[in-house]
């Protein structure tokens, strides 16, 4: 007596030799959707130069050069930045540029006045849930502070890019 022939689409093995390839091309359609927007430029203007990318440092130089350092505090929609050096022109307006880490169309810019401790200005309704890139410069940009912004935190430290040299 023979057994009757069962169909190939009935075998568990021909559904997995179809089924691995169409689910690695659908994965792969999947990644490329959600990829597609993630991850911006950097927020420097690079100049290309012989396959090399060039940023200009100066500001960073100019911030060390002097020795300017603040301090960014957060109460509420209020941020104020108060001076940890005496090289800061205290009538100034300066703007403080908090940068997403991951989306550039979420970056906030503030215009800060001059206060009795140092400089004020609000930001409405800002993102405390991940982490913040914070630069501080004034208006013609001759320098700036850079620092890092940690979730949930209430203030940062903000510094010149460069380290010193001494």
């Amino acid at each position: 007596m023979s057994t009757p022939q069962r169909s190939p689409w009935r075998e568990p093995l021909v559904w997995l030799i179809i089924a691995l390839p169409v689910m690695s091309v659908v994965a792969a359609f999947a990644l490329l959707f959600f990829a597609e927007d993630t991850i911006d430029s950097v927020a420097d203007p690079v100049r290309s130069t012989a396959q090399v990318q060039v940023v200009d440092l100066s500001p960073d130089l100019e911030a060390r050069r002097v020795g300017l350092a603040a301090e960014v505090t957060r109460t509420g929609d209020r941020i104020d930045v108060v001076p940890l050096a005496t090289g800061f022109d205290r009538n100034a307006r300066l703007e403080l540029r908090l940068r997403h880490p991951v989306r550039e169309a979420d970056d906030r810019s503030v215009t800060l006045v001059a206060t009795a401790a140092g400089w004020s200005g609000d930001v409405p309704s800002l993102d405390a849930t991940h982490d913040w890139n914070l630069e501080l410069a004034p208006p013609d940009r001759r320098w700036r502070l850079l620092g890092r912004w940690p979730a949930h935190a209430a203030q940062a430290a903000l510094r010149p890019s460069l380290a010193s040299t001494q």
